[in-house]
Order: C-alpha cells, then structure tokens, then sequence
C-alpha cells in the first residue's frame, strides 16, 4: 500500500491510498487499524506521509559517502536528531536561511517510518516493527555542521524546511528487502548520487536494534538512514543549493520527492 497525506479543500489532514487512478480516503490512521475506503480522496495539498515524534538519523553510513569526506570507517551507527521544525512536504520550498546563505547540501535517504512501539528489538524481528519506508531529503547546513555547532551536527541539520519526506509512505510488503533499493538525486536536470542501499555499512535491521536498545522508539519515529557519495560539499569545486534550484530525490519503489529552493 502507497499511503498519502494530504489536505482537502477545507484544509482539513487526512490519509489516503496513492493508486496509478487516483487517491482514495483512508479509513483509520496508519499506526493502527487502516483500511482502503475506495473512495475518492480530496486532494487539493500532498504533504508529507507522516508527522513523526522522533528523527532519528544515521551519519556515515554509506562506505564511499565516509571515504569521500576522508572519514574512517564507522565501528558502531553515527546518531544525530532533526528538529521537529525540519519537516517539508513535497512541492514547499527548500528555504535557504539567512544565517546560512552559501554552504546548504543536498542528501538522499531512505527513511524508515517505525510502525509499533520497539524497545530492545533484536535484528531477526526488526523489520517486524516497521510500517513502511518513503523518501527523504537530510538537507544540511555544512558551515553549522563542521565550523559552528559546537562539534555536534544537530545544528546544521535543523533549519525550518531541512526534511523534505516522501512523496508517500511505502509500506513492507510492497518493500520486502529496504537494502536493496536504488536512489539517487537530481538537481536541476543533472544526476549528483545514483547509487544503492546495499552499500549501507550498517543495514535497516542492524540500525533499529541498535537504535532501540534502552531506549523506547514510538510508532511514527523515523529513521533517516543515511546518504550516498555525491554530495555537494565533496565534489570539486563544491555544489550547493540556491535560490532557483529544484532537487528531487528518488527511490525504487517509492517514488520521486521534488522541492524547489528558494532564499530566506
């Protein structure tokens, strides 16, 4: 099942189904009882699939996105956390701010959206505590990132519009191998990543035990798994975001994720 959220034309939220015909309503919310209403939805605005309590996100975790940054090879998963205030839906702009006017990248990811309460979850049963998966743009403020955050990247990954999530929500059984999905970003007609998940260092079910060990993650929380080689920051001479862009992440199986970017 694709599931969508969305506005209607009172402006009121509700979810749907993403069909090749059209939207239809959802009976229920995602993170419990659902069902495909079959009715036509009122889609007037797509937000993004799910509002999440928790962003947790994994740093380094594609082998050539570490060498090309010359980092060592991580030995345990890299945590960080976006703010609440990131989140985009697809089609808003990208907002360059002004506090960060020159050095603001692009990153393709897969986001794991957790469906059910896990705590100390083991690898075998990981995947059994996931809804589904959608497509994410970790956009990052590099300046605030390596020079001004104090040696914490939180900072630089938290300016208001910096999670761009979906176009929809995937869910597992359309999904049945999350490392094993091609994604890329294409920014302004030319392709920056295109590689895959496989090259994860560490892999979907690896990141929720590791994630969940004494610590309780609530239905809703989103993974941010990490972002392959060909970020702008790494090429040469260096490729970053401005007003008049347009970058759109994709991932197999799920879709395409477009957003403008516009100046503060």
């Amino acid at each position: 099942m694709k599931i969508i959220r969305y506005q209607d034309s009172d402006g009121d939220t509700h979810y749907g189904v993403q069909h090749d015909t059209g939207p239809t309503r959802l009976e229920g919310c995602p993170l419990g009882d659902h069902q495909d209403s079959g009715e036509a939805a009122d889609l007037q605005k797509l937000l993004a699939p799910i509002r999440p309590p928790e962003i947790l996100c994994i740093g380094l975790n594609y082998r050539q996105h570490a060498e090309e940054g010359g980092n060592d090879i991580p030995e345990y998963p890299v945590l960080f956390i976006k703010a609440a205030n990131t989140l985009n839906n697809p089609g808003d702009p990208i907002v360059v701010p002004a506090i960060e006017p020159v050095t603001v990248d692009y990153e393709c990811e897969l986001a794991v959206v957790i469906g059910r309460e896990a705590k100390n979850v083991s690898k075998a049963d990981a995947l059994d505590y996931v809804l589904g998966y959608t497509c994410a743009n970790d956009v990052s403020g590099r300046t605030w990132q390596t020079k001004k955050g104090g040696s914490q990247w939180c900072r630089g990954k938290s300016f208001d519009t910096f999670l761009p999530l979906g176009p929809c929500l995937v869910t597992t059984d359309e999904i049945p191998d999350p490392n094993a999905l091609k994604l890329s970003t294409t920014l302004n007609g030319e392709v920056m990543q295109d590689w895959t998940t496989s090259d994860m260092i560490f892999n979907v079910p690896t990141l929720i035990e590791f994630l969940s060990q004494g610590t309780t993650l609530p239905p809703g929380t989103v993974i941010m798994t990490g972002t392959p080689q060909g970020v702008g920051a790494a090429r040469n001479p260096p490729v970053f975001l401005k007003d008049g862009d347009e970058v759109t992440i994709e991932v197999e199986n799920i879709g395409k994720l477009t957003n403008p970017v516009t100046a503060e």
